[in-house]
């Protein structure tokens, strides 16, 4: 009987030293942000706001955005699975202005959220009197409240990218000197990007302009475009009462362009032409696109952008 219980004192014993030794390599991996072979994970909830995550964290962050490419990601709604990982993110980097209307919906760890426009959240726009409308595989849903497509503004997506910087330097203070290389690049980039958008449209701000859909009020105000918008989809037909609605637009708004999310229906673009308007796509890319990246979207619109005023 003695020797039955020293067996079972031994392997008690054990067991406990095997969970201190587990518990002090979880303290060690906690206490300097994540273990050497895995990098910290951040969840975003657009894709600019992953794209500036990469390019801040130089390789020493994963940045996740879990949304699928067919979704809208301003009205996408997570299953559980997703909001999950969202929980277990080590920071979590959220656009602010309304933008992903599931997170009011669930409990998310405050202590790790960033939101990233709340430095300039005096200057976002608001929006009155939206038509609610259906498309896509996010249902029905109005963009009454707060205009969220802040990072059309170049200016505001810096200010959007530094505050991802400092949350980063906040919790891998470790790595701040690699972070601020990251984000002093991708600065360059988008005053870059400013730059050319300033020289395109700066001589042609009073140029009526149409908009398919009312993502474009960030860029609007920053460039001062000349710009009113409709709720027309990319892959819709628009209905009779639609047109009517434009032919009585363009009497008082007499443009020759209508910017789009994405390429309409060749019939839809038809028509268009048919009334001296040029479908012109200037993709806000909210979600990730099929080819390159958020910086190279944003220089092809400008081309864009570009061939049509230089032909004004």
């Amino acid at each position: 009987m003695k020797a039955r219980h020293a067996l079972i004192s031994a392997v008690v014993l054990v067991v406990l030293a095997h969970l201190i030794s587990c518990a002090r390599d979880v303290s060690q991996d906690d206490s300097s942000g994540g273990t050497t072979d895995t990098p910290p994970t951040v969840y975003t909830v657009n894709y600019p706001l992953q794209y500036f995550a990469e390019r801040i964290g130089a390789g020493l962050v994963k940045a996740e955005f879990p949304v699928p490419v067919n979704v809208d990601p301003a009205f996408w709604m997570p299953d559980p699975e997703a909001i999950s990982s969202y929980q277990l993110a080590d920071l979590i980097v959220l656009n602010g202005a309304t933008y992903a209307k599931w997170i009011d919906k669930v409990s998310l760890p405050e202590s790790r959220l960033v939101f990233t426009s709340d430095a300039f959240d005096d200057e976002l726009i608001s929006i009155e009197g939206a038509v609610t409308h259906t498309h896509g595989p996010g249902g029905e849903h109005s963009h009454e409240g707060t205009a969220f497509t802040t990072w059309l503004d170049p200016t505001l997506a810096i200010r959007q990218a530094d505050a991802i910087r400092q949350a980063f330097a906040v919790e891998w203070p470790d790595q701040a000197t690699e972070f601020q290389a990251g984000f002093a690049s991708l600065e360059h980039d988008l005053m870059q990007l400013d730059r050319r958008l300033q020289q395109t449209v700066a001589p042609n701000g009073d140029t009526p302009l149409l908009a398919s859909h009312p993502v474009y009020q960030y860029l609007a105000r920053k460039y001062r475009l000349n710009l009113r918008s409709v709720q027309w989809e990319p892959d819709e037909a628009p209905s009779a009462s639609m047109w009517r609605d434009l032919r009585a637009m363009l009497r008082d708004q007499p443009a020759r362009w209508m910017l789009w999310e994405d390429t309409p229906l060749p019939e839809t673009a038809r028509q268009l032409r048919e009334l001296g308007v040029e479908p012109v796509v200037f993709n806000q890319c909210g979600n990730r696109p099929p080819d390159g990246d958020y910086l190279s979207v944003m220089l092809e619109n400008v081309m864009r952008l570009e061939a049509v005023f230089g032909g004004s």
